[in-house]
């Protein structure tokens, strides 16, 4: 059985270690950086992320394309980047919020408001969310906000709770979501995977 609260102080401090810290960087190396985000963002806005091109970021941020692709590598690169802000303030709000996101909650009500908030950041970002996550076979697991879920959901479940976090994460993924969406809509898909999250948390 799941534990009753969000466990010891020792889980808080394993979650804070998996965060990403900011970049460390040098003033014109983080207006670059700034530019190609705030260009990045503009132009997925306006066209949808995969009628942008590499090219077309470069020329709105004012950089060259070489700068660009060394700092990000791909339009997969710029979603995981873009993505950032928005799943610290989640991580934020999951170690020190208020509650049931937050610590001192029952862990099933934890986890079924991880579920809603994260189903929350997701809908509002899906086409990148989605990027980041297939760029590549096995993506998505290699992302450190992944580590940083499947910690937070295993330290909830308890005993088996790893497979479990698994399991709920899997029914989060964006391609996933992508697909599903079509046939549910948001409010069947998020009431049945807010289900799915309490059946979980109760083993």
């Amino acid at each position: 059985m799941p534990s009753k609260r969000s466990g010891p102080q020792s889980g808080l401090t394993s979650l804070e270690l998996l965060r990403t810290p900011p970049p460390k960087e040098r003033a014109d190396a983080a207006r670059n950086r700034a530019a190609i985000l705030a260009a990045a963002a503009r132009l997925f806005a306006e066209h949808g992320v995969e009628s942008v091109s590499m090219d077309a970021i470069a020329a709105a941020a004012g950089v060259g394309k070489g700068t660009l692709f060394r700092r990000f590598g791909d339009k997969a690169g710029l979603a995981v980047a873009l993505l950032d802000h928005r799943e610290g303030e989640l991580q934020e709000a999951i170690l020190s919020g208020p509650p049931p996101l937050g610590p001192d909650a029952a862990a099933a009500e934890r986890a079924t408001a991880f579920t809603e908030a994260y189903l929350d950041y997701l809908f509002a970002h899906l086409d990148l969310v989605r990027m980041s996550e297939t760029a590549a076979p096995g993506a998505r697991y290699r992302i450190g906000a992944y580590r940083f879920w499947h910690r937070h959901l295993t330290l909830l479940f308890g005993g088996d709770g790893e497979f479990r976090a698994h399991a709920l994460l899997a029914a989060l993924g964006a391609e996933h979501v992508t697909a599903l969406l079509p046939e549910l809509g948001e409010e069947r898909l998020r009431a049945q995977t807010v289900r799915l999250a309490a059946a979980l948390a109760a083993g």
